[in-house]
């Protein structure tokens, strides 16, 4: 999700690598559940966040749309993110006493609080955002510890290759004005990342580099030369 703010306004001014150190350590956040609560649609969720949730739950993407997830447009691309409770704002998988029932499966959004990513020349950076986190005292731990993610290399570039290619989707379609084409990604990008179930038994990052592929030919089927002829 794009943010039309400056950096200056949100963070330190401090870019950060997975080694770097930042003060991120809430004490387990005991007694505090604030960035679980009246999150609005900001939590969105990308193909990892689906295999974890799907792999751990074991229950299908269309299952957790019932009442834990939602579709909403992102940056001109319909994408799922969690869906806060009606009743009391917060996530629907915090339990009663404020504590995540999904911790080790979290999504990345949530991995990464209080950090944000900013996205340059088809890399990105961390940067610490100074006005989120409402807990005091905080400890300095390193990046890649706090993200705890495995092979953090690893995903670190597929968030990238992620982030780029809808990127690269975006611009396309807004390019073209299209509605039928509008709706056409948005449906393709559902289907082959999304609602296709991923095997729990195999790699995740194998099975997304293969739907990718499929995704970039896509993609450059609606390329600028052919954009403004029939999209199908």
């Amino acid at each position: 999700m794009k943010r039309n703010v400056s950096l200056d306004e949100i963070s330190d001014g401090r870019l950060l690598g997975p080694e770097d150190m930042a003060k991120l350590g809430s004490g387990d956040c005991a007694g505090c559940s604030a960035c679980c609560r009246n999150m609005g649609r900001s939590v969105i969720l990308d193909p990892m966040d689906i295999f974890r949730l799907t792999k751990a739950l074991k229950l299908s993407f269309e299952q957790l749309l019932t009442d834990k997830i939602e579709l909403n447009i992102v940056d001109g691309i319909i994408l799922p993110n969690l869906k806060m409770q009606e009743t009391t704002g917060a996530c629907g998988f915090l339990s009663t006493d404020g504590r995540c029932s999904i911790h080790q499966d979290r999504p990345g959004v949530c991995r990464l609080f209080p950090l944000g990513r900013y996205y340059e020349g088809k890399s990105f950076k961390y940067f610490l955002q100074i006005h989120e986190c409402k807990k005091e005292n905080r400890t300095k731990i390193k990046v890649k510890k706090w993200v705890d993610t495995p092979n953090q290399k690893t995903y670190d570039q597929y968030i990238c290759d992620w982030h780029y290619f809808l990127m690269d989707l975006e611009k396309l379609i807004q390019m073209s004005g299209n509605e039928e084409l509008m709706k056409k990604t948005d449906m393709f990008v559902l289907e082959l990342f999304y609602l296709t179930p991923y095997d729990p038994m195999e790699d995740f990052y194998e099975q997304f580099y293969k739907r990718l592929i499929t995704g970039k030919r896509f993609k450059d089927s609606i390329s600028p030369e052919t954009i403004q002829g029939d999209p199908d």
